[in-house]
């Protein structure tokens, strides 16, 4: 029996560290409690030794699992006081801070605060002696039922004999500071199934048609289905991919589809506006009045819904040909009203469709056009291959000392091989005899081979036992962390900033052996890709994984792992999981449908500590939350929020966390001021335009993001923040603008980011100076990526003033009407990411930058809504000094694997022999390009990414594709990829 030991390890860390805080404020408790705190503190100090023991053996047999579920009740145990150990401390400190914070103005003395408090401070202590008493409980009943200590991993057997990596992790060791670009790789042991797929998409004899393709969980479905889709996605006027797994919501299937291939319309966006938090405070018993009384007409408007998603597809797919890729597909019947709803076009259209399922491929049999194909298991050479290829993108080394075995025992599951894959690279130490040890706790029944080739496949529980075993053996640190992936819905894309800074938020990640707290969770999440838990899908342009994706029977083991140590509850979306048999400590609502909607009322959410939405608000149920003792609000992209939803927030005094990207916010109260213990706000894409004065009293406040990145409309930061100098832990301020009493910013002595989008005009050239000493000042200490859009460009140019630049810089981006570059820029020996205005687009400026070693991405734009004339004039005068044309040096980049022009007229582009000898990927955005010469000179170039702003020129579209797909034919045959949008 398997035992979750991760996340209750990391929780009770965090208590300790809360009782710690709690021990030493001697003045907060009634007097005498302090033995019971002391008490508490120990015997959590002994369960965590027990629990790290266990950790080093749980997956390898043993004793751990000879009690069963003796130690997996015990373990229950432990978790949950150390749960409510945490509830008392958190609510205890709310309530108390309350009374001080509101009171102390009027009352100084410290005796009359006592009286004050009196009540409040002994309902604490009571509560603390019956945890104490629970404690000694747990610690007897586990000597009476026989629970003993585990022996050490050096006395068991089994595939964790000798070595572990799950007892801990080594940040420092582990740091990956390699960067590159996700490239979409060729599915290994599928070249017949591409051959025929490939053939079946472009025939035009189909004006339409429906591929299946069909095969057990892991073996390849979605693999293969994504290759066509992106292979052939650009060949359609529209595209869209969805997931549909347990599901039956047809509304958010069809939604999901229309959002893809339709701008939203405001009315969506506003849909659902009927607010959340103030039905919090409504009776449960109104609510269910008004839900039962709604229960028709919730019925009628889904139908309403339906038709008219229905309505609004055809009128947009009629005229044009269409590419829909709908993965993981349960049930016939749901599949059925999907592809009812999916209309016929007058030009054509495909939909490919996964499933594990016969009967679904079968619901609508020999209907024209549609074909099924059944993907089966690797061969042993396909496996062997695919494992290698995985073993060294996880960076393993020495694969001939692993034996043959280990793939062989994964029965041809692209799935299994990929994950034990990164298993074994992450386990070097381990002989050819310990893996042989592996294979056959897993299978000990194995004296018959597994998979294809006279062997039997693979079991859905085997393959499960796979996953279970490489899962188990991660660090606990790791472990807790990947759990969290269980709150985002199945197919999202997850954002690795969004995923990181939440794991901090929790306390999941500490500074470790000198790096910040955000390099190690980085480390940790580097650490999970190479596991193969999850898969990078987009990179950001500096080299890191900007976004992931979890493999669905991946996230099903780690949602039914959450689960069970209730860790996480989700309610909604593709999972039908079974309601928590206690308190709900973490919540994740995702969209549901009518159904479903009621399933948070029967469940105890008095003591959610993290909350998670995803779609409406309105899906929020009526009784309270216990305000006080949320720390992580996560309600990024939902619909439906109003004022008093602030309000509301404000009232979560101990809240860590808050996102409320892209959601309908126009303001902040001055109430945020109370949030003392906010470290995140993140009101990125709102309306929210300024932050009141009060921000500046949130001394614990690290990562302010605001803005638009994609509009550059700014934040307006309080003067206050300058004046009162009390925000020294700031690390990010993002999407500002800066106004002439603001421009002082030396006290930021943290800060890793500085980004502004607007700098307001400085009455006098003392605030140029202020701000560029600022930033001066800042890159010797912690400053690492700098953005400045300036508008006139002349504080850009006097930054050529500065005598000692920001030489510690990794990422940094220029937008104005630059024409020559600061001087101090080739001394920037770190810098991986530049990007700059196409107003310094120039030969002599390129050469300049061909010699920044570091350099991973170079980026030209032009961020202005229209070229005005004095950017025409530069521009030709940078084309007349150039000859005409723009030249890239033939030496120089050494590390340059992405370049990138964007503007509405692009002159001739000319690359040098051997020019840009390490670049993968050239994109190019533009109205009008006047030529693109030497595109073959380059060696190692991979993609060339076309993308023509102006709509209505076909015939320009088609004449620069010719241009470029001549330019690019190199000598060795093997041409870039060409990627063309419109």
């Amino acid at each position: 029996m398997e035992l979750v030991v991760g996340a209750s390890e990391a929780t009770m860390k965090s208590v300790m560290a809360k009782l710690g805080g709690l021990l030493a404020q001697e003045y907060t408790l009634i007097r005498g409690v302090n033995g019971d705190l002391q008490y508490i503190n120990d015997e959590l100090a002994s369960m965590q030794s027990f629990l790290r023991d266990l950790a080093t053996i749980s997956a390898g047999g043993g004793q751990a699992q000879s009690h069963g579920h003796r130690m997996k009740d015990w373990m229950k145990q432990i978790r949950d006081i150390t749960y409510d150990i945490e509830d008392c401390i958190d609510d205890s400190a709310h309530r108390l801070h309350g009374l001080r914070s509101d009171m102390y103005c009027y009352f100084l003395v410290n005796s009359v605060y006592e009286v004050l408090t009196w009540w409040p401070r002994r309902d604490v202590a009571a509560k603390i002696s019956v945890l104490k008493m629970r404690a000694q409980q747990i610690g007897e009943r586990r000597e009476r039922y026989g629970v003993n200590n585990p022996e050490t991993a050096g006395g068991t057997e089994g595939p964790h004999a000798g070595h572990s990596t799950s007892a801990g992790f080594d940040a420092a060791d582990n740091q990956d500071a390699s960067l590159q670009l996700v490239a979409m790789k060729d599915p290994v042991g599928v070249e017949d199934h591409m051959k025929e797929l490939e053939e079946w998409v472009t025939n035009d004899k189909n004006s339409c048609g429906v591929l299946y393709v069909v095969g057990f969980g892991g073996v390849g479905k979605t693999t293969i289905a994504t290759a066509l889709f992106t292979k052939f996605g650009d060949q359609f006027d529209h595209r869209a991919m969805v997931t549909v797994s347990q599901s039956s919501d047809i509304n958010a299937v069809l939604t999901s589809i229309k959002n893809q291939v339709m701008p939203q319309s405001s009315s969506q966006k506003q849909e659902g506006a009927e607010g959340v938090f103030g039905r919090l405070k409504q009776g449960a018993s109104a609510f269910a009045a008004k839900c039962c009384s709604a229960g028709t007409s919730e019925e009628t408007r889904g139908e309403t819904k339906l038709d008219q998603l229905k309505k609004d597809l055809k009128e947009h797919f009629d005229n044009n040909s269409y590419l829909v890729l709908i993965d993981d597909v349960w049930s016939a019947t749901t599949w059925d009203q999907i592809r009812k709803s999916l209309p016929p076009s007058k030009q054509r259209s495909r939909i490919i469709v996964t499933t594990r399922f016969q009967a679904v491929a079968t619901t609508r049999r020999g209907e024209e056009g549609d074909h099924t194909r059944k993907v089966v298991p690797l061969g042993i050479e396909e496996s062997e291959k695919l494992f290698k290829q995985a073993f060294f993108e996880s960076k393993g080394n020495k694969v001939d000392k692993v034996p043959k075995e280990v793939w062989k025992m994964c029965g041809g599951l692209p799935l299994a091989i990929v994950t034990m894959a990164g298993h074994v690279a992450c386990n070097p130490n381990k002989s050819e005899e310990e893996w042989l040890k592996v294979c056959k706790s897993l299978f000990p029944e194995s004296g018959k081979d597994h998979g294809k080739d006279g062997r039997k496949d693979l079991t859905q529980e085997e393959v499960g036992r796979i996953v279970s075993h490489c899962y188990n053996d991660m660090p606990a640190d790791i472990k807790t962390c990947s759990l969290y992936l269980s709150i985002f819905p199945k197919g999202q894309k997850i954002s690795t900033k969004r995923l990181t800074r939440r794991w901090i938020a929790e306390g999941f990640v500490a500074e470790k052996q000198g790096l910040s707290v955000e390099d190690v969770a980085e480390t940790y999440f580097n650490h999970l890709i190479r596991r193969k838990i999850i898969r990078p899908v987009e990179h950001s342009s500096n080299g890191k994984v900007k976004k992931c994706i979890v493999h669905d029977m991946v996230l099903e083991h780690i949602v039914a792992k959450a689960s069970e140590e209730n860790f996480i509850t989700v309610v909604g979306g593709n999972w039908l999981m079974p309601p928590p048999s206690s308190k709900v400590r973490r919540l994740s609502l995702q969209e549901s449908d009518s159904k479903r909607a009621n399933d948070t009322e029967k469940m105890n959410l008095s003591h959610v500590r993290s909350l998670t939405m995803f779609g409406s608000l309105n899906q929020l149920p009526s009784h309270s939350f216990k305000f006080g003792i949320v720390q992580v609000l996560d309600l990024e992209g939902c619909t439906g929020f109003k004022v008093h939803h602030t309000e509301e927030i404000c009232k979560m005094l101990l809240l860590k966390y808050l996102s409320l990207r892209r959601t309908d916010t126009k303001q902040l109260p001055k109430a945020i001021g109370k949030l003392e213990n906010l470290e995140t706000l993140d009101i990125r894409e709102t309306n929210v335009v300024e932050l009141p004065k009060t921000v500046c009293q949130l001394e614990r406040l690290v990562n302010i993001l605001g803005g638009d990145k994609r509009t550059r409309r700014a934040l307006k930061l309080p003067e206050e923040l300058n004046k009162k100098k009390k925000m020294k832990a700031l690390r990010i301020l993002s999407g500002i603008e800066i106004v002439g009493g603001l421009a002082d910013l030396h006290h930021l002595t943290e800060l890793r980011k500085l980004a502004i989008f607007k700098l307001s005009t400085m009455g006098d050239d003392a605030s140029f100076k202020d701000l560029s000493s600022s930033i001066e000042y800042l890159g010797g200490y912690a400053l690492h990526a700098l953005i400045i859009d300036d508008e006139s460009s002349k504080f850009i140019k006097s930054l050529d003033d500065m005598s000692s630049p920001p030489k510690f810089l990794v990422a940094l981006e220029l937008s104005g009407k630059m024409v020559q570059l600061p001087g101090w820029m080739t001394q920037l020996s770190a810098l991986s990411k530049l990007t700059l205005s196409v107003t310094a687009l120039r030969t002599d400026n390129l050469l300049l930058l061909s010699n920044l070693e570091s350099l991973f991405s170079l980026t030209f734009s032009f961020r202005a809504e229209k070229q005005d004339s004095e950017t025409m004039t530069i521009l030709a005068e940078n084309k007349l000094s150039s000859d005409g044309e723009i030249t890239v040096p033939g030496a120089g980049f050494k590390s340059l694997k992405l370049l990138r022009f964007c503007a509405p007229l692009l002159p001739v582009l000319s690359f040098s022999k051997n020019a840009m000898a390490e670049l993968e990927r050239l994109e190019l955005r533009f109205s009008m390009l006047e030529g693109l010469c030497g595109v073959e000179n380059l060696a190692e170039l991979k993609v060339v990414h076309l993308i023509l702003d102006d709509k209505d020129g076909e015939h320009m579209t088609k004449m620069v594709q010719r241009e470029v797909e001549g330019a690019v034919k190199r000598a060795d045959g093997k041409a870039p990829k060409i990627i063309l949008d419109q």
